[in-house]
């Protein structure tokens, strides 16, 4: 097998190559998920290092937490591995700072399902990839994906210098003009506001959030919406019914395929049987400007099937999240094309590391012009 892939080279093959001491940076299910795939690779990490307001003398798997200033101290020479993520810029410029001055990656493991963009995923699904790829509808779209699979597989923070957009959720590419936006994975009502201060026009919102505390946020939050508002405390799902859930009480909480003993995964979240449903179940109106966001924590898949008679019935557009399974970045676009044959596929992320904030944007085509095209 290429030591080459993709124009770069595999995070876990260099770091068995050099043989340095590995020092994760963080605590918690990111570095869980860490330290299993180093172990499955053959690798142990050496030490655990957090920011130094963090250290209080704690251990983590064993090992006392350090600060960066004890870990040089310790080794000469050594690769730190981001283990947590943020979209605070204090935080990623913390990061930034220390990978100015040391080996840093920030390796992408899936925040949903058990496959690791590694080299032998790569060349699987190969196929896909380069089909995906071939989808995307401008020239910005197919570099960001370039770098997004690079950074994949190599884990360096610098592919974001050319990836990352600064703004919000919503992409300049939508075309604007909805009556009525479907949020799907709607948290605390962020983005509810985002969609309603972008797009005043918006008549009805219709918004899922299968988090009971959250749910209760949300309902808070949007209390003085001055659009017809309808909440549910549920999953958008394929089907009405109910599915085992990680209760995170924020946006880490996903579904089924969790590693759980006695109740809790091995971040502290607990297990509860939640309520599903099929956003179709609440959009039965037709011909409208729609806009619908799939941010469903890995299934995003089960959603947007659950969502296929509303999105093909109305003048629809998407933003759909790419990050949460491996998967995800080529897999839901030939989807979501395969849906929507003659709609522009456009792909963007905003700053965030590790690559947790990836969009695919779909938007309406007529009389053979994208609306919403990018300047």
């Amino acid at each position: 097998m290429s030591t080459e892939i993709y124009g770069t080279k595999e995070l876990w093959a260099e770091l068995r190559e050099q043989g340095k001491p590995i020092i994760l940076y963080g605590m918690g299910n990111g570095a869980d998920k860490i330290i299993s795939v180093l172990n499955s690779k053959g690798m142990e990490h050496a030490d655990v290092f957090a920011s130094d307001d963090f250290v209080r003398g704690q251990f983590f798997h064993g090992k006392k937490v350090l600060r960066l200033s004890e870990v040089a101290e310790k080794y000469e020479d050594f690769n730190i591995l981001v283990s947590f993520g943020s979209s605070l810029p204090e935080v990623m410029e913390r990061i930034k700072g220390i990978a100015a001055k040391y080996n840093l990656y920030a390796p992408d493991v899936p925040v949903a399902g058990e496959n690791l963009f590694d080299a032998e995923f790569f060349y699987n699904n190969e196929e896909k990839i380069l089909r995906a790829r071939e989808l995307l509808a401008d020239e910005r779209s197919r570099e960001v994906y370039d770098e997004l699979i690079r950074y994949k597989l190599d884990g360096k923070i610098t592919h974001f210098e050319k990836t990352d957009r600064i703004g919000g959720l919503f992409s300049p590419v939508l075309s604007g003009g909805y009556e009525v936006y479907c949020d799907l994975g709607a948290y605390t009502g962020d983005t509810v506001a985002e969609a309603l201060a972008l797009y005043p026009e918006i008549k009805k919102v219709i918004a899922f959030e299968p988090s009971p505390k959250t749910f209760a946020k949300l309902e808070k939050n949007t209390a003085e919406c001055a659009a017809e508002l309808t909440l549910v405390n549920a999953c958008a799902w394929n089907e009405s019914g109910t599915a085992i859930f990680s209760d995170g009480s924020g946006r880490n909480s996903t579904l089924a395929g969790v590693a759980a003993q006695n109740g809790k995964t091995l971040s502290g979240a607990k297990i509860k049987e939640i309520a599903t449903a099929t956003p179709d179940s609440y959009m039965s109106f037709q011909g409208k400007a729609l806009l619908v966001k799939f941010d469903v924590e890995g299934a995003e898949r089960e959603a947007i099937a659950g969502t296929k008679n509303a999105i093909l019935n109305n003048l629809s557009e998407l933003c759909v999240s790419l990050y949460h399974r491996s998967e995800d970045i080529f897999e839901l676009p030939l989807l979501i094309h395969e849906l929507l044959p003659e709609h522009a596929l456009f792909i963007e992320k905003t700053p965030y590391i590790p690559a947790w904030e990836i969009n695919l944007y779909a938007c309406v085509r007529q009389n053979g012009k994208i609306l919403g095209f990018r300047e």
